[in-house]
């Protein structure tokens, strides 16, 4: 497929700065359009800029797979994608068009249809990556079959640039729904969260499912006969379905709180607990939007009771926005980026101090 947007193949200065990164021993702040900068600990360290490393590479829509480089704006990916009728199911947010798709890939971050469609790391097919040991690697391939490192490509989704620097990415996509309508009912969150078990088994076509201001928001996709059908069952209000688009870019009045903004990922089904502030409910309760100027001990607390985790999308009086890991598993993660960025020069400390 013709690509319209500018391309760009500057992979020879980003692996040169790596490697003199680790001649000097000179710390890395790995950015793109810095769009997540408030997630992680900040890193003072010399700025590795993957803008200029961008364009899609190659996308048939036939082979439901689209090859680009990491700078690539994740906006301009998605419009060449929508052209051809198709989509990246996960829906990461593009921040005002300024997310990068290697950035998209870092951060992990998926929108609201995330339980039924799958994560931004079920999407990865393959990589190449600049290693902290200065080697331009690549991983994975072009098509699910092909598993050759296919893990270590899933692998740097949400690694925050502490494994290596992404440099071109290998996503599965999917055609986009022939029918999509959006729905909110005026009811509680306790009954909310009954109707959307009782959907959930009904195997009812739903793609989203949001709580907020006493309103549940339901997105329906697929064909139009299971959408009109399974609109008929739920009822409500029609409403547009830029809300999805809202609610993904944090952009719903929600969001304008001036308190600290925390998200607590939950397992499927936890019931509605009592949390220190005003709450969002997403990904059908799954994950809590939470709004709260409670200490990020208490709110952490509240999540890890829960068997979940909490992560402060504003600077946390700690600066670790990341809840950190218990011993076992941060002996692992340890060995892994010794082994790949043996030199720690990789976005050191991003995600967690003791890496």
């Amino acid at each position: 497929m013709r690509n319209d947007f500018d391309s760009l193949d500057d992979s020879e200065r980003l692996v040169a700065q790596v490697r003199r990164a680790i001649a000097n021993h000179t710390p890395l702040r790995i950015r793109g359009g810095d769009s997540k900068r408030f997630l992680g600990r900040a890193i003072n360290g010399e700025e590795l800029d993957t803008r200029s490393h961008r364009g899609i590479v190659a996308y048939d829509p036939t082979d439901l797979v689209i090859t680009a480089r990491a700078g690539t704006p994740l906006a301009e990916l998605n419009s060449a994608l929508d052209a051809a009728g198709q989509m990246l199911p996960c829906e990461p947010p593009t921040f005002g068009r300024a997310a990068t798709l290697g950035g998209a890939i870092a951060s992990g971050l998926s929108g609201p249809r995330r339980p039924w469609a799958g994560s931004v790391r079920d999407f990865v097919l393959g990589c190449r990556v600049i290693t902290g040991n200065g080697d331009h690697l690549r991983f994975g391939g072009q098509v699910m079959k092909n598993v050759a490192g296919y893990d270590f490509s899933r692998l740097l989704a949400g690694s925050f640039g502490c494994l290596g620097v992404i440099t071109e990415v290998s996503l599965k996509v999917l055609p986009k729904p022939r029918q999509q309508r959006s729905f909110a009912l005026d009811i509680g969150d306790v009954d909310a969260l009954r109707e959307l078990s009782r959907w959930r088994k009904a195997s009812l076509p739903i793609t989203g499912a949001c709580y907020t201001d006493g309103h549940l928001h339901v997105r329906l996709e697929g064909g139009s006969g299971s959408v009109q059908s399974a609109a008929e069952r739920i009822g409500g209000t029609e409403i547009d379905c830029a809300f999805w688009d809202m609610l993904r870019e944090y952009r719903l009045a929600f969001f304008d709180d001036p308190r600290p903004l925390w998200r607590l990922s939950l397992p499927n089904a936890t019931p509605l607990m009592t949390l220190p502030g005003t709450v969002l409910l997403d990904w059908a309760g799954a994950q809590r939007w939470l709004k709260s100027e409670a200490s990020e001990a208490a709110i952490r607390r509240i999540a890890q009771s829960a068997g979940g985790h909490a992560t402060c999308f504003a600077p946390s009086p700690g600066g670790a926005s990341i809840q950190p890991l218990p011993a076992s598993l941060l002996r692992y993660h340890r060995q892994l980026k010794h082994r790949l960025d043996p030199n720690n020069v990789l976005n050191p400390g991003r995600l967690y101090a003791e890496l």
